[in-house]
C-alpha cells in the first residue's frame, strides 16, 4: 500500500512540474526575452489561462502527502519552513502579476506586474530545484551534534544558508553550492519547457528565436547535469547504487537522455508539439531518476544515529491508507476530468483568446 501511494504522489508531482513548469518557463522567457508589448501580452496569456488549473496538482500532491505519509509531511514542512513561506509568497506574486497586468492600460502598471510575473517565475523555478537538491543531499535529522540530538529523530530545521555554504557541513543550509546547481538545472530546464510551450501556443514574433535559445540552453543543461552528477557522487558515494542493484530503474535516466538529445534537434521539427514532448521527457526523467536513486528513502539522514525517512517508516496506518484509496481515486478522476475539459476548451493558439480584460 505504501508503494502504491508513493507512485501516485510521485506521478501527481511530476504532472504538476510538467504543467506548471511551462508557466514558470514562460515567466522566465517573458522576463528576459519578450521586448515588444504584443509579445509580452501573448506570453503572459499563455501562462495566465492555465496557471490556476495547473496548480491544482500541487494542492492534490500536498493533500495526498498529508494523508499517506504524515510523518514525512510534518518533518519537511517544519524543517523547510522558511523556504516554503518564500515559495508561498512567490506563488502569490506570480498569480497577481498575471491577473493584474491588464486591469489598467498604463505602461508603468503593466511593467510592475510583468516584473512580478517574471521574477516570481524565475525564483520559483530556482527554489523548487533547490528543494529537490535538499531531498537528494539529505538533512541532519534530529539535529545531531556532539553526541546529542536537538530534536526528535524525524525532525530537523535548516537556515536559508550556512556560513560555510557547503553541503558537507554538519548543519547545512537550504542553499549551498550543491543545491544551487540543482536549482540552476531547474531554471534552465523550465526555461526550455516554457520556450517550447510559447512556440506551441502563441504566434509570438520571437518564436523562431526561442527555438535557437532552447537549443543553447539545452547545452547549458547538459553541462550542469554532468557537474551535478559528479558533485552528487562526491557528496554521497552510494548515490547511484540503486541503478546498479536494480537495472530496470535505468529507464528513468534514459527518459532524461532522450529528452536532452531530442531537444538539440527541435529547430528541425515542423510540428510544434514535438519540442514540448522532449522537454517534458527531461522533466519526467529528471524527477523520477532522483526519486529512483533514493527509493525507498524519501529523505536521507546525513548522520548515522537517526535513520533516513522512508515510505515505510513515515506512512499512515494500513487501515487509513486502504480507506483513503477509494476517496483518492474519486478525487483523481475528478481532477483528470477538470484537466481534460480545461485543455479541450483552450486548445490551439491563445493569441485571440480573451484574458485579463
Amino acid at each position: 500500500m505504501e508503494l502504491f501511494w508513493f507512485i501516485i504522489i510521485a506521478l501527481v508531482l511530476v504532472v504538476f512540474f510538467i504543467l506548471d513548469g511551462y508557466d514558470f518557463g514562460a515567466g522566465i522567457i517573458h522576463l528576459f526575452y519578450a521586448k515588444k508589448d504584443k509579445d509580452k501580452e501573448v506570453i503572459a496569456k499563455s501562462a495566465g489561462l492555465y496557471w490556476d488549473s495547473n496548480e491544482v496538482w500541487l494542492v492534490a500532491a500536498g493533500g495526498l502527502l498529508f494523508m499517506a505519509f504524515p510523518t514525512f509531511y510534518a518533518s519537511v514542512f517544519s524543517g523547510f519552513y522558511l523556504p516554503l513561506i518564500l515559495v508561498l509568497w512567490l506563488i502569490i506574486f506570480r498569480a497577481i502579476g498575471l491577473e493584474f497586468r491588464s486591469q489598467f492600460n498604463f505602461q508603468m502598471w503593466k511593467d510592475i506586474w510583468d516584473t512580478s510575473f517574471g521574477v516570481s517565475s524565475l525564483l520559483l523555478a530556482l527554489f523548487f530545484g533547490i528543494a529537490l537538491g535538499n531531498i537528494v543531499r539529505g538533512v541532519n535529522l534530529g539535529g545531531f551534534e556532539d553526541g546529542s540530538s536537538i530534536y526528535e529523530a524525524h525532525y530537523f530545521f535548516l537556515p536559508l544558508w550556512d556560513s560555510s555554504f557547503s553541503p558537507l557541513t554538519t548543519h547545512p543550509g537550504v542553499i549551498d553550492w550543491f543545491t544551487l546547481i540543482i536549482g540552476f538545472i531547474s531554471v534552465v530546464t523550465l526555461a526550455i519547457h516554457g520556450a517550447n510551450w510559447i512556440v506551441l501556443k502563441t504566434n509570438s514574433s520571437i518564436n523562431q528565436k526561442l527555438k535557437t535559445i532552447a537549443v543553447r540552453l539545452n547545452g547549458v543543461l547538459l553541462l550542469l547535469t554532468i557537474v551535478s552528477l559528479i558533485s552528487w557522487k562526491t557528496i554521497n558515494p552510494d548515490s547511484f547504487n540503486n541503478f546498479s542493484e536494480k537495472p530496470y530503474l535505468l529507464i528513468f535516466p534514459l527518459l532524461f537522455i532522450v529528452g536532452v538529445v531530442g531537444t538539440f534537434f527541435i529547430s528541425k521539427f515542423k510540428n510544434d508539439n514535438s519540442p514540448l514532448v522532449f522537454s517534458t521527457l527531461i522533466i519526467l526523467g529528471g524527477i523520477t531518476s532522483s526519486l529512483a536513486s533514493l527509493f525507498p528513502v524519501i529523505l536521507p539522514s546525513t548522520n548515522s544515529v537517526h535513520e533516513s525517512l522512508t515510505i515505510y517508516n513515515t506512512s499512515a496506518a494500513q487501515y487509513g491508507l486502504s480507506v483513503a484509496m477509494g476517496w483518492g481515486i474519486v478525487g483523481l478522476i475528478l481532477l483528470l476530468i477538470y484537466f481534460i475539459v480545461q485543455k479541450r476548451l483552450m486548445r490551439g493558439k491563445v493569441d485571440t483568446m480573451d484574458y485579463g480584460h
